[in-house]
């Protein structure tokens, strides 16, 4: 793990335990009916407009996966946690959908190929980003594209990727790189934040 100036940190959480209280974050469960708008309306600008292949890297309980399936969007899940893999195919039962327990660094999808790979809040945490990034590039299609919400997040310590870094990582395994801010949005997060939160998307 790094942090914003690259140097090891290490994160420590164990989220089979975190699992229950999850979606209780406002932008985890997207209960509030004015967060989950701001997502799907976000998600509705990053995401293909014709339904799509999308693989959501680290998952958790499914909550944006519900928002890509609900624009017709065909959903493969991937997350470490057992207990999040199953809450998220209860929130997407019935759906478009699949949930696998592995390694969002390494994905357990075999030779099938992507039109989106959807990560949030995640690649800050793996040790090696620009050679992840470089794993799931060879998971996307021609013409597919990363979506990537990642930030920055404390002021003693920061942890994170800042966007700047991040963009010049994508540089090398994409054609189309653009950044999009996210910390003014507070309907996103429920609430007022003050640390670095972004999105980008990057087509190859």
């Amino acid at each position: 793990m790094t942090n914003n100036s690259g140097r090891a940190i290490a994160v420590s959480v164990d989220w089979d335990a975190e699992a229950a209280g999850f979606d209780e974050e406002p932008d985890h469960g997207l209960r509030d009916p004015e967060v989950r708008a701001a997502w799907a309306a976000r998600l509705g600008t990053w995401l293909p407009d014709r339904p799509a292949d999308v693989l959501d890297l680290g998952c958790g309980t499914g909550s944006l996966a519900l928002l890509a399936a609900e624009r017709g969007h065909r959903v493969t899940g991937v997350d470490l946690s057992p207990p999040m893999v199953e809450l998220a195919r209860a929130k997407l039962a019935g759906r478009d959908a699949v949930f696998l327990v592995g390694d969002a660094a390494a994905p357990p999808v075999g030779e099938r190929r992507f039109d989106v790979v959807l990560v949030r809040h995640v690649l800050w945490t793996l040790p090696d980003p620009a050679r992840v990034l470089r794993r799931w590039r060879g998971l996307l299609r021609p013409g597919g594209r990363f979506v990537l919400v990642e930030g920055v997040w404390g002021t003693v310590s920061p942890v994170g990727i800042p966007a700047d870094r991040l963009a010049g990582l994508l540089e090398a395994v994409a054609g189309e790189v653009r950044v999009e801010r996210l910390s003014d949005d507070t309907a996103l997060w429920g609430k007022t934040v003050g640390d670095e939160r972004y999105a980008v998307v990057a087509r190859v």
